[in-house]
């Protein structure tokens, strides 16, 4: 019985048994087969919808209308002034704005006299500022007027004047803005964004006592419009929270900080906390567009022989025909005479009896006093320059005069307004630019990138005229 039983357990398999084997085998390479047909195709189709979406969605972009580039009419610039100080500020504020191209309203603690009335069209509209005392907060706040000041933001907002505003701009009423420069340097930014844009003060004790991350006011500064929302929901609060402020600058910079936003610096925003001649400070400007003076009536007029408003109206004359240039300094050489111009375009020309390198020329020379008295250096916020008696540092003094548009470009004329009273520079056999009694620039039609600095060129035969040209820098070359 055991053999038996053995002899069937160790016999091979049946017919049966491999077809069923083979059936076995059959099958799961037929299910592998479909499983992986299927996931292809499944792949395959993912694919082509992703593609499909991703089509639609570029063909849409493409459709979509290209948001246009920022532009004057994306500003809204919200300006304060007093009825006490208008009658001596007004040609400030007359000198750059643009009757209905620019946008914006200037704020006034109380209606003007009627020596103002009607209200000239040619200046921002006029509006005044709501009465303070009814906030809760009125008989703490530490400075009333700056209150006053800073709420101009909150009350022009609610105007409803803010279609496809991109910027809010606040400045005083004895302020000058340079607007096509502005907007320059506003397309920098992402107005979709929130910042906060402006400069601190060029003395250190004027930031010291305030604050270094604050931008101050009167030089203007620029709120993107996400953050204008934001600010003035919580601008009344932000008033109580921080009312022993006395500057409205600094309780801006806070309010601003509070809302998680810092101060972006722009180097063409001035304040101009600075007192007396001012002509070393505008001779050397830095290299960026030209956005703001401020502080008129606490430096001598900008050009020798004029009063304060005409020597506004006449720098606003070069200004009005090229901003991207203003103020702008470029440096040149002519070796045969040892001599260096330096022209701030619009402004003024220098020149010297001696080879100066760039990196000593644009320094400013200190013809000016900080705006915080007293006290030891350092008193700015760049570094200077000392006005020299020496004949080979001393430069010859040249000032804009007039300018004329050509076909090939611009040409500014600049004229000696007083002798230097100077021997020469006899320094390895230079000569005297005595005889030299105007200057003529010329530069091309097309607009100065903001941001770079151009290099010239000099025509001078030995008369009273010479001549400088403005051009591209060549690679690599060296102004020294």
């Amino acid at each position: 019985m055991l053999l038996s039983l053995y002899n069937v357990m160790s016999s091979p398999p049946s017919y049966h048994t491999k077809v069923l084997c083979k059936y076995r085998v059959i099958i799961g390479v037929a299910v592998i087969f479909f499983v992986l047909f299927f996931f292809n195709q499944t792949y395959l189709k993912s694919q082509y919808f992703d593609s499909n979406i991703f089509t639609i969605k570029y063909q849409e972009r493409l459709l979509q209308p290209k948001e246009a580039a920022t532009n004057l009419s994306h500003l809204m610039f919200v300006l304060v002034g007093s009825s006490r100080t208008w009658r001596d500020r007004k040609v400030y504020l007359g000198s750059w704005w643009r009757p209905n191209v620019t946008r914006g309203n200037i704020f006034f603690d109380v209606e003007p006299s009627e020596e103002f009335q009607p209200w000239s069209p040619a200046l921002p509209p006029l509006k005044v500022n709501e009465d303070l005392k009814k906030l809760k907060i009125y008989p703490k706040l530490t400075n009333r007027n700056h209150t006053r000041i800073y709420r101009s933001i909150l009350e022009n907002y609610r105007l409803k004047q803010d279609e496809d505003v991109r910027w809010y701009v606040t400045g005083d009423d004895d302020s000058v803005f340079f607007v096509d420069n502005m907007v320059d340097v506003l397309s920098k930014y992402d107005h979709t964004e929130k910042h906060y844009i402006g400069m601190f003060s060029e003395t250190i004790k004027s930031n010291f006592h305030f604050s270094f991350d604050m931008a101050f006011g009167g030089g203007g500064y620029a709120l993107s419009y996400p953050l204008v929302k934001a600010l003035v929901e919580e601008l009344d609060n932000c008033i109580e929270r921080y009312h022993y402020i006395w500057a409205v600058d600094h309780l801006q910079s806070l309010c601003l900080a509070d809302l998680g936003v810092d101060l972006s610096l722009e180097k063409g925003f001035h304040q101009m906390d600075l007192y007396g001649d001012i002509s070393g400070f505008l001779s050397s400007q830095p290299t960026a567009p030209l956005v703001s003076l401020h502080h008129f009536e606490t430096v001598t007029p900008l050009f020798p022989g004029m009063d304060r408003p005409g020597s506004v109206n006449h720098i606003m004359k070069a200004a009005n025909v090229d901003q991207s240039r203003m103020l702008q300094q470029s440096i040149c050489h002519v070796r045969a005479c040892n001599w260096t111009f330096s022209v701030s375009w619009g402004y003024s020309v220098h020149i010297y009896e001696k080879i100066f390198p760039r990196g000593y020329l644009k320094l400013p020379i200190e013809t000016f006093r900080p705006w915080w008295h007293g006290g030891r250096p350092p008193f700015y916020m760049f570094n200077t320059r000392p006005v020299s008696r020496d004949p080979c540092e001393a430069p010859h003094w040249f000032f804009f005069v007039s300018i004329e548009q050509e076909k090939e470009g611009v040409v500014t004329s600049y004229k000696r307004k007083f002798p230097r009273n100077m021997a020469s520079c006899f320094f390895s056999g230079n000569t005297s630019a005595d005889p030299l009694t105007t200057i003529r620039v010329f530069s091309p039609k097309t607009p100065k990138p903001g941001r770079k600095v151009e290099c010239c060129d000099v025509e001078y035969e030995g008369a009273n005229v010479a001549y400088m040209r403005l051009r591209d820098c060549r690679r690599h070359e060296i102004i020294a």
